[in-house]
């Protein structure tokens, strides 16, 4: 989804998948939390995700202050793509790694639900919201990213024995940054490298837009991938906490 300017704004997809009015504010400091409260107040919104640089320190202090509950943390790991010549996919040939097809789409949903039917985000951490809801919100946004260039830019997806078995997604930030957004891999096929081949058929996509780095995140407690990055070359850059804040 394509982030309209400013500090807060309200969030159309969440609203529907929840059935609440609900708002977004992705970059929350002292400085502007008073605002963040005064829009939500304003629209109406029921329910604000909010999230916060772990170096501000005060304004997390502000937050708490104000009913925020911490939901997760989000650590950025980059790459320079340039510094040094990217890694060899070692899984080659194992999985075949290529652009998605028309008319994949259901079958990306079905890897998605697969995916991330146990891996527990800021949606499954609050309480309050519907288990299945929560969910279908990655299977949501692996389909987006097959049919909008606002979810991503690139679908790559991994085929085994003539099923396609993971996805990734990408999505080039700037002309000098791209990003890798979304992976998963089926649980049958998550001893194949199939997640590394992934990172690197991402480095090599970035560099085919002219990009110069590759930033990836994840949850602080996903240990494993964080593991995959560090011998790929990436290293940690900073972390945001992401905030639930209930208005009702």
């Amino acid at each position: 989804m394509t982030k309209p300017s400013g500090e807060v704004y309200l969030s159309p997809i969440d609203e529907e998948r929840f059935g609440i009015r609900t708002a977004r504010a992705p970059g929350v400091t002292l400085d502007n939390l008073p605002h963040v409260i005064d829009f939500c107040h304003i629209h109406k919104v029921v329910l604000l995700i909010a999230r916060c640089l772990c170096s501000e320190l005060r304004a997390t202090q502000a937050m708490e202050r104000e009913g925020f509950l911490l939901m997760d943390t989000l650590v950025y790991w980059v790459r320079n793509l340039k510094s040094e010549p990217l890694p060899f996919d070692q899984g080659e040939g194992v999985a075949t790694i290529r652009t998605f097809g028309t008319g994949e789409e259901e079958t990306i949903k079905l890897i998605a639900a697969e995916s991330f039917r146990r891996y527990y985000g800021h949606y499954h951490a609050d309480e309050r919201l519907d288990r299945a809801k929560c969910d279908e919100a990655y299977v949501s946004w692996a389909f987006r990213s097959c049919v909008s260039r606002d979810a991503a830019d690139e679908v790559l997806v991994a085929e085994l024995e003539g099923s396609l078995v993971g996805l990734a997604t990408l999505r080039l930030n700037t002309e000098e940054e791209g990003e890798g957004i979304l992976f998963g891999v089926a649980p049958l096929a998550q001893k194949y490298g199939i997640y590394r081949s992934f990172m690197i058929h991402g480095m090599n996509w970035c560099v085919s837009k002219g990009a110069s780095r590759m930033v990836v995140s994840t949850q602080i407690t996903n240990v494993a991938v964080q593991g995959v990055w560090s011998r790929l070359g990436f290293v940690p850059t900073h972390a945001y906490y992401t905030f639930h804040k209930w208005f009702d």
